[in-house]
C-alpha cells in the first residue's frame, strides 16, 4: 500500500519541490454558499488554470465540479464537518469515510480537529480512526489542527501551534495544516518539531493580497510545505493570477518583490 500512497501523494504534492498549493472549498457546509462557491465549475476552472496542486471538498460537492477537460487537479475529500448554525460550531463530526473518498477517485482525505474544545476527545478519536483506515488503503491524510476552546488564549501562539502540528503527526497524518504563527523564526520551530509536511491555513479574510503573499513567502522560508488556503484564494478578484503568483513563491523560489510585481494592479 505504500506505493499507492506515494502515487496519490504525487498528485497532491509537486514531486520536484515537495510542496503543495491546496485550495479548500468545504466552506459551504460551515457557512453556506458564500461568494466564490456559487459557480462551482467556474471557480474550479480558475483554480486549475492558476496551477493549484489540489482542491479540497466534501464528497457531495465533487459531483458538481468534475472537469472533463483542461489541467488536472488533485482531489482531497474532507471527512468532517460542523455548521456555524450549531450551538457548538467547533465540534467537528465525521460525515464521510475513506471508502467514500476512494469511490470518488480521491487522492487524499482530510479531517479537522479543534484542540481545546469540549468535544476534543471525540475529534481525536475520529482522527485516529481515519488515520488507521487511510493507512490500510494507502490514502494520504491531511489533519487540520487548530486550538480553539475555553483554555486557548491565543490560537496563533507558537507553542500552541507546535502542539497542534505534533498531535497530527503523532496520530498518523501524512501532512498537517496549522495556523501561521506570524514570523519566520517561530514557524520554523513548528516545522522542525514535525517529521511530516506542514502547510499553513489562510485564517480570516485578509485585507489585501500583499499580506497573503508575505505570509506564504515567509512560511516557505521557514521550511513550510506550502498552503491550504480557501477564501483568500477563491474570493480573490483574479483567482488564476493569484495562484500563478503563489506558484512562483511555493514552487519556483520567487521572493516577495517578484511576487508583487507579477500581481501588478491586482495586488490590493
Amino acid at each position: 500500500m505504500m506505493l499507492g500512497k506515494t502515487i496519490r501523494s504525487e498528485r497532491i504534492f509537486n514531486r520536484n519541490t515537495g510542496r503543495t498549493i491546496i485550495v479548500p472549498m468545504d466552506h459551504g457546509v460551515t457557512v453556506g454558499p458564500i461568494y466564490g462557491l456559487v459557480d462551482l465549475k467556474g471557480t474550479v476552472n480558475q483554480i486549475a488554470e492558476g496551477g493549484a496542486n489540489a482542491v479540497l471538498m466534501h464528497k457531495g460537492l465533487a459531483r458538481c465540479t468534475h472537469r472533463g477537460a483542461g489541467r488536472d487537479l488533485g482531489l482531497i475529500v474532507h471527512l468532517s464537518a460542523s455548521t456555524s448554525l450549531s450551538p457548538t460550531p467547533n465540534a467537528k463530526t465525521l460525515v464521510g469515510t475513506v471508502e467514500d473518498a476512494l469511490r470518488l477517485g480521491a487522492d487524499g482525505v482530510s479531517v479537522h480537529v479543534n484542540l481545546g474544545d469540549e468535544c476534543e476527545g471525540q475529534m481525536l478519536g475520529a482522527l485516529g480512526e481515519v488515520a488507521s483506515k487511510a493507512a490500510d488503503w494507502g490514502l494520504p491524510l491531511m489533519a487540520m489542527l487548530y486550538a480553539r476552546g475555553p483554555k486557548i488564549e491565543n490560537e496563533y501562539d507558537p507553542t500552541v501551534v507546535q502542539h497542534c502540528a505534533r498531535v497530527g503527526m503523532e496520530l498518523g497524518a501524512d501532512v498537517v495544516k496549522v495556523a501561521y504563527t506570524g514570523d519566520i523564526d517561530s514557524f520554523a520551530k513548528v516545522v522542525e518539531s514535525c517529521c511530516i509536511p506542514v502547510v499553513i491555513a489562510g485564517g480570516p479574510k485578509l485585507d489585501n493580497t500583499r499580506d497573503l503573499l508575505s505570509m506564504v513567502h515567509d512560511s516557505v522560508q521557514a521550511g513550510g510545505a506550502g498552503l491550504s488556503i480557501g477564501r483568500n484564494v477563491f474570493q480573490h478578484p483574479n483567482v488564476s493570477l493569484l495562484l500563478k503568483t503563489l506558484n512562483g513563491i511555493v514552487h519556483q523560489g520567487w521572493d516577495l518583490d517578484q511576487a508583487m510585481e507579477n500581481m501588478g494592479e491586482h495586488l490590493d
